[in-house]
């Protein structure tokens, strides 16, 4: 491959990451959800509030990158691992700023929450086809997907799929614990006051 053609596909990865942070930003503010690889973050960014989304975007891939590196040890080729770290800062605080962007957008209808949601959606759908046809690099939740399914020889689709459910059920776990703990705290203190 080319010189030429490496820097034009990493201006489309760029792009694509770029669309996929900003098409995070738009289904979180549609205030339905959030992307599953955005929804153990968004969970966490809601308990902490000290921390941005954007910043425990970057947590949690940096994260993920450890363990893909746990998974593949020998096998994993560093230039890709540092590049996944790179990419998640960027991801990260990408997310952040277009959070920023977005701050506007805070739609009270259910139609144009609906609608929000699509357009999000659409916009994910997009950044991860510049992503794929860029063939240079894979975000690091895309990468960890790929190393857990070469180590337990399965389809990456399949592997995808678990993963994104699996994220999401933690992350609603995670939610449930801490609004059961913060419904306990407020009695405790509530009892306390009375007393």
């Amino acid at each position: 491959m080319s010189r030429k053609e490496l820097v034009k596909r990493y201006l489309v990865f760029i792009f694509g990451l770029v669309f996929n942070s900003f098409g995070v930003a738009f289904v979180t503010n549609a205030e339905l959800g959030t992307s599953p690889i955005a929804s153990i973050p968004y969970s966490l960014s809601m308990i902490i509030t000290s921390l941005s989304l954007g910043t425990w975007v970057v947590i949690f891939n940096v994260g993920l990158v450890l363990v893909q590196l746990a998974i593949q040890r020998k096998e994993a080729d560093k230039f890709q691992i540092i590049l996944e770290v790179i990419i998640a800062f960027f991801f990260g605080y990408g997310i952040d700023l277009s959070m920023l962007c977005l701050q506007w957008l805070h739609p009270t209808a259910y139609i144009f929450k609906l609608i929000s949601l699509v357009i999000g959606c659409c916009i994910i759908a997009f950044g991860a086809y510049l992503e794929v046809i860029a063939d240079v690099v894979m975000l690091p939740g895309d990468a960890f997907v790929r190393a857990i399914a070469k180590a337990v020889h399965k389809e990456y689709g399949g592997t995808r799929m678990i993963s994104d459910i699996s994220m999401s059920v933690i992350a609603g776990v995670i939610c449930l614990i801490f609004c059961m703990s913060f419904q306990v705290y407020v009695k405790e203190r509530l009892f306390q006051l009375c007393l």
